[in-house]
C-alpha cells in the first residue's frame, strides 16, 4: 500500500527547507518549489514546477495525500504585481481546488501576524477575530491578506477538512532574511524619534514545531503564533549592543523613498511603520488548541538574529 505523503509548496524558502527537514525524518514528504533545491534529503521527493501547472495535479492524482502545507509565496516587494498576484491567488486557488478534489484531509497556510497591521489605534493584543487591517496603508500585503481571507473562505465551505492559518509574529533566526533580520543586522540601527513601539519575535525553530502541531486530527482554525514575551524596540537594539541613531519620521521617509528609487534598500516606505506603531497579538488560542509553547526565550531568540547559518542552502 502507498505511503501517504504530506505536501509542501515553496519546500526550497528558508523555511520550507526547515520543515521540509523537521518532516521527512518521519513522514513521506514531497516537496514542490519553482526554484531549485539543493542539498535536500535524499528520501524527499521534489519537484520542480509552478503550482498553477497541470502537472501539479499529477501529484494529487498519483499519490494520497495527508497534508498540505502552503508556504510557496512571493513576498518580494519589488516583486511585478501582476505577476506576483497571479501566482499567489491563483496558485493558491488551484491547490485548494486538488484538496477538494482529492479530499486531502489537512490544509495547512502559513500567513503573518503582520497582516492586521500596525497602527496607533491597535488593542495592547490582537486575537484572531481582528479585521486584517495591513492593507490600507501597505498596499504589497495585500496579496497576502487576500490569500488569507481565501484560505478562511474555504474553511467555512470545507468544514471535513482540518484547514489552519498561522498567523506567527516577526519570524527571526540564523536561516532568515527577512526585512525584520535584515534591519537588525545593521551595526547601526536607525529609529524614528519619538517611537518606541513594543516588538513580538518568534524564533524560526518554534515556527516549524507549531506548523508540525498542525498535523493532529481534528486541529483547524486560525491561530496568533507569538514567541516569549515581547520587548520595546530600544530594548531590543541594546540588547544586541547595536547603536541606535534616532530620525525624525519626515526625514525617515524621504531618505527611505530615495534609496528606494534608486535599489539602495529592499525596504518600501510603509515598513517604517512596523518601528512607528504597535501590532502585538494575542497568542492563547494556539497555547490551548495546539498546545504551542515556544521554547526559545527573547534572549535566544535576539541571539540567533546574529547567528547567520551560512550553510543553510
Amino acid at each position: 500500500m502507498t505511503k501517504s505523503g504530506i505536501i509542501i509548496t515553496g519546500c526550497a524558502g528558508e523555511l520550507g527547507k526547515l520543515l521540509t527537514r523537521y518532516l521527512h525524518q518521519g513522514e513521506k514528504v514531497i516537496g514542490i518549489d519553482r526554484r531549485p533545491f539543493p542539498n535536500k534529503p535524499r528520501d524527499v521527493e521534489f519537484y520542480q514546477l509552478d503550482i498553477r501547472r497541470k502537472k501539479c495535479e499529477n501529484i494529487f492524482r498519483t499519490t494520497p495525500i495527508k497534508a498540505v502545507f502552503h508556504m510557496g509565496v512571493i513576498h518580494n516587494p519589488r516583486s511585478r504585481s501582476e505577476e506576483k498576484f497571479s501566482f499567489n491567488i491563483k496558485g493558491t486557488m488551484k491547490l485548494l481546488e486538488y484538496c477538494s478534489k482529492y479530499q486531502v484531509p489537512k490544509f495547512v497556510f502559513l500567513s503573518s501576524a503582520n497582516v492586521y497591521g500596525p497602527a496607533p489605534a491597535n488593542d495592547n493584543f490582537i486575537t484572531e477575530e481582528a479585521p486584517l487591517m495591513a492593507g490600507a496603508s501597505f498596499h504589497d500585503i495585500g496579496d497576502l491578506i487576500e490569500l488569507d481571507m481565501l484560505v478562511q473562505s474555504f474553511f467555512w465551505k470545507n468544514l471535513y477538512m482540518d484547514t489552519c492559518i498561522l498567523r506567527p509574529v516577526h519570524i527571526v533566526g540564523s536561516s532568515i532574511e527577512n526585512a525584520l533580520t535584515i534591519y537588525l543586522r545593521l551595526p547601526a540601527i536607525p529609529s524614528l524619534l519619538g517611537f518606541d513601539p513594543l516588538l513580538q519575535l518568534i524564533h524560526e525553530d518554534d515556527v516549524i514545531r507549531a506548523l508540525a502541531l498542525c498535523l493532529k486530527k481534528g486541529v483547524k482554525g486560525v491561530f496568533n503564533l507569538v514567541g516569549a514575551g515581547e520587548a520595546p524596540l530600544s530594548a531590543i537594539i541594546s540588547h544586541l549592543n547595536k547603536v541606535n541613531i534616532p530620525i525624525p519620521y519626515p526625514l525617515a521617509v524621504s531618505l527611505l523613498r530615495m534609496m528606494w528609487r534608486w535599489k539602495l534598500t529592499s525596504f518600501p516606505v510603509p515598513e517604517l511603520d512596523h518601528i512607528r506603531y504597535g501590532c502585538t497579538v494575542d497568542g492563547n488560542r494556539a497555547k490551548t488548541i495546539l498546545d504551542f509553547h515556544p521554547r526559545y526565550s527573547m534572549s535566544e531568540t535576539l541571539k540567533s538574529i546574529t547567528s547567520i547559518n551560512w550553510s543553510k542552502g
